[in-house]
């Protein structure tokens, strides 16, 4: 190894020396294997950690089902974690997968499947995890995990990973500054969760339930009730057809969007000459897939694959409230059960059974806007956050990437 591949590309500043090769066995004080007990109700104080108690993504204590070991715990002491323990994961598909030990989490038993590195005075134990999940650490697990059966990785196998240290006072600067961006990443996560969780909400408590003729929660000012109509009434089959347009894709996650926006690559030799004209407000919905929620009210002028329905709204309707109203589940049952076909990959929802089926919706065109546009913003809300979220997963890549060696 040269002399220039001993430190990584960016460092902070004041920080020359070369790093110099450790194995991780060096810097822990000790190898332990975790408590082999089952896990009982929660006792309020007494946690027990489990692989699948660490988060996949962030690798925190997940706390959503707490347990407590079922065991001595007046004899077991040498299995409740202390500040800076690193435990790793032995065996599984989650094999590698690793979590720092923090005093926020309370008390906490780490149980057999577990393996707990004790992190010595020469290391810092932030700067252990975060070397955990780079590229190499990744690498290292993937081959020495190899095994005829399940993947694992022993305690002597962690212990003989070799990594680039710095002094302790480095590995503290880079510890923390990638802790905080681990803390940015977390907040970001719970906005864009909460705000998640707060759509499914509205979604269900402004239109109306099963046999009610009014949501749970309306606008002020709106208060008669929603009428019964067939949706024969209010859209009619489009069947124009272009070639020269842009192609839309219509998807269960992202409703309609430009093809070229898609990670799918397009056919370049397909004839695109029976291909569905799409206007501004359209409602399309995939034949095959409308069961499962994939349909939209169209934001862009383009073109379609024939496999799609084309439903063009008449004067009544306002496409971005009927966007939110034809994915309510109720609906998404009403079209499995009038599709044609024998298996859910064979089911298809023609346009006379979809215009057969009985929806409610508000009299006023006003109530549909205030609730279409809502709907629409909260989407755009949701957008930021997550296009934020995957900023900083990305800064936090390429730290990764660029702040060890």
């Amino acid at each position: 190894m040269t002399e220039q591949a001993k430190v990584p590309a960016i460092r902070f500043a004041g920080f020359t020396d070369p790093w110099e090769q450790r194995k991780l066995g060096d810097v822990a004080s000790s190898f332990d294997y975790g408590l082999n007990a089952a896990a009982t109700e929660y006792d309020g104080q007494n946690k027990y950690l489990r692989i699948t108690d660490i988060d996949d993504e962030t690798h925190e204590f997940s706390k959503s089902d707490l347990t407590t070991p079922l065991a001595d715990l007046a004899m077991s002491a040498d299995y409740l974690l202390k500040e800076g323990d690193l435990l790793f994961a032995r065996t599984g598909a989650s094999v590698g997968k690793t979590y720092l030990y923090r005093q926020f989490d309370g008390m906490v038993y780490f149980a057999g499947f577990l393996i707990r590195a004790r992190i010595g005075e020469g290391a810092d134990p932030e700067f252990a995890y975060q070397a955990t999940l780079t590229d190499a650490y990744k690498k290292y697990v993937a081959i020495t995990s190899q095994r005829s059966g399940q993947p694992g990785v022993n305690a002597q196998e962690y212990a003989d990973y070799q990594l680039m240290l710095p002094s302790k006072t480095e590995q503290q600067q880079i510890g923390m500054t990638l802790r905080s961006l681990d803390d940015l990443i977390t907040l970001h996560q719970r906005k864009y969760d909460k705000l998640v969780i707060f759509k499914k909400s509205m979604l269900e408590k402004m239109f109306p339930k099963d046999g009610e003729s009014v949501p749970e929660i309306r606008f002020a000012g709106f208060t008669d009730p929603w009428e019964q109509r067939k949706l024969g009434e209010l859209f009619e089959e489009s069947d124009e057809r272009a070639s020269d347009r842009e192609i839309l894709s219509v998807s269960v996650a992202n409703g309609i969007y430009p093809a070229s926006e898609s990670d799918r690559e397009t056919n370049p030799g397909a004839s695109l000459a029976n291909y569905k004209i799409v206007h501004f407000g359209d409602v399309v919905y995939n034949s095959m897939r409308m069961w499962q929620g994939a349909v939209d009210a169209s934001r862009y002028d383009g073109i379609v694959s024939p496999a799609y329905v084309v439903a063009r709204p008449n004067s009544e309707v306002y496409a971005r409230f009927f966007a939110r109203l034809l994915r309510q589940p109720m609906l998404l049952k009403q079209y499995q059960q009038v599709s044609q076909g024998n298996s859910k990959d064979t089911q298809v929802l023609k346009f006379d059974d979809f215009a057969s089926i009985g929806i409610s919706m508000p009299a006023s065109e006003n109530e549909q806007r205030r609730i279409g546009g809502f709907f629409d913003r909260l989407d755009s809300l949701i957008t930021l956050h997550q296009r934020k979220l995957e900023l900083l997963q990305n800064i936090k890549k390429s730290l990764l990437d660029k702040m060890f060696v």
